[in-house]
């Protein structure tokens, strides 16, 4: 996308075409979309000076993009502006809301009248979050395409009293200049998706010494971050939506008072009316006893596992690992939580096709859930070969003890159905 094209649909002219596209006929059928827009006489009008293609181009990807947007941002996304790129990186919205919420807290004690720094700001996600809650914030980014797209957003969401977007490069800002920081370095190059956090943008030692130097700040991180990459003045946390784990969250200066680790639960779906819940290191607590299966086994979240806190959320059930290596754990009580997944445990099985296969035809399973930690069978092909036949459903879970291979025939917490 060009940015004189992308500037053409700011106009009024440019956002009442938008609004003339439907996304689903655009998404089942661009060309003919397409086509459509090169016919439309309100297209010329954006800018004559731009060939038709490029217009065209940039306002079938934005109702594309807007389309693809909802998945992140709700209804919110047909007023906004995207790029590719832009959209694929931006923070959801739930997890941008949440982590704002937290930043709005500590905002007044060291703002003093100053603005908050967001520094590789994108498209905006995570600065108007921080605008929506009252916070001043100027957004920094190098790129001047992705610079326009994030101040159309701030104008069109009506933050403009409270964010503003300059074109800088986020490395060469000085510790300190923003009191308050949120900074998300960029984590894909001309190659794709970047792992090592010494190949961020900017650099992950920049990027820390940044945080250091504000009264508060925060540090966005691939979930996969390596715990030794976590510095010593940092708390994190890791942030999950629905069990899918998205980000490592670090926290600096006033922002850092709490637990040493954290893991944060969120929920984007209907009528979950954004519950969450998180779970805190305690320190001393020591490691998690080992037990047989009891009569619940819980499935705790990516976020317990990967914050290294399956032992606090076994603490909170009185329970048991099955194993000092994998992070199931079982207790005789079960306690709902957004933290983990429940299940009964029925039966308990050295690992055998044959003889799991017969366990399910008994039980009239014929849809059957495959759940694997440490274990290395190809769960597409079990499902395959086990032939499951019957009205019951019923949730194998795939696992070791020691070295031994086993299988345990659970069902859902509350599916009566189950069997």
């Amino acid at each position: 996308m060009h940015l004189p094209a992308f500037e053409a649909l700011l106009t009024d002219a440019g956002a009442e075409l938008l609004a003339d596209v439907d996304p689903e006929a655009a998404a089942a059928d661009r060309l003919a979309t397409a086509s459509r827009l090169r016919g439309d006489p309100r297209l010329a009008a954006l800018d004559p000076a731009l060939p038709v293609s490029d217009l065209v181009n940039a306002a079938l990807n934005q109702v594309l993009l807007r389309r693809r947007g909802r998945a992140k941002f709700g209804d919110r996304a047909e007023r906004m502006y995207f790029t590719p790129d832009g959209l694929e990186q931006s923070t959801r919205y739930a997890v941008a809301a949440y982590r704002a919420e937290r930043t709005a807290g500590v905002a007044g004690a060291v703002l003093d009248g100053a603005v908050a720094g967001d520094l590789c700001c994108g498209v905006g996600a995570d600065l108007l979050a921080l605008a929506e809650r009252g916070v001043p914030v100027e957004g920094v980014d190098a790129d001047p395409l992705t610079v326009a797209v994030a101040r159309a957003n701030v104008a069109a969401l009506g933050l403009a009293d409270l964010a503003r977007v300059r074109e800088g490069d986020a490395a060469e800002t000085a510790p300190g200049a923003y009191p308050l920081l949120f900074c998300d370095p960029a984590r894909r190059g001309g190659r794709g998706r970047v792992f090592d956090p010494a190949a961020y943008s900017p650099p992950w030692d920049v990027a820390v010494r940044l945080a250091e130097g504000s009264g508060a700040a925060c540090l966005k991180a691939a979930p996969g971050l390596p715990h030794e990459a976590i510095p010593a003045s940092a708390c994190a946390e890791w942030i999950s939506v629905d069990g899918e784990l998205k980000e490592t969250a670090l926290w600096f200066g006033a922002a850092a008072e709490g637990p040493r680790r954290r893991a944060t639960v969120l929920s984007e779906r209907e009528g979950a009316g954004g519950k969450w819940g998180s779970l805190d290191e305690e320190p001393g607590l020591g490691a998690a006893p080992v037990a047989p299966a009891r009569r619940y086994l819980y499935d705790p979240d990516p976020a317990v596992v990967r914050s290294h806190l399956v032992a606090e959320a076994a603490a909170r059930v009185d329970g048991a690992l099955l194993d000092e290596r994998i992070a199931y754990f079982t207790a005789d009580r079960a306690v709902p939580s957004p933290l983990w997944r429940v299940l009964e445990v029925t039966e308990v099985m050295p690992f055998s096709l044959k003889r799991l296969r017969s366990a399910l035809r008994a039980r009239g399973a014929g849809t059957v859930t495959v759940m694997k930690r440490g274990s290395a069978v190809d769960t597409e092909k079990l499902r395959r070969d086990l032939r499951p036949s019957g009205p019951a459903s019923a949730t194998v879970v795939l696992t070791r003890i020691g070295e031994r291979p086993v299988a345990l025939l659970c069902r859902e917490v509350g599916d009566a159905g189950a069997r």
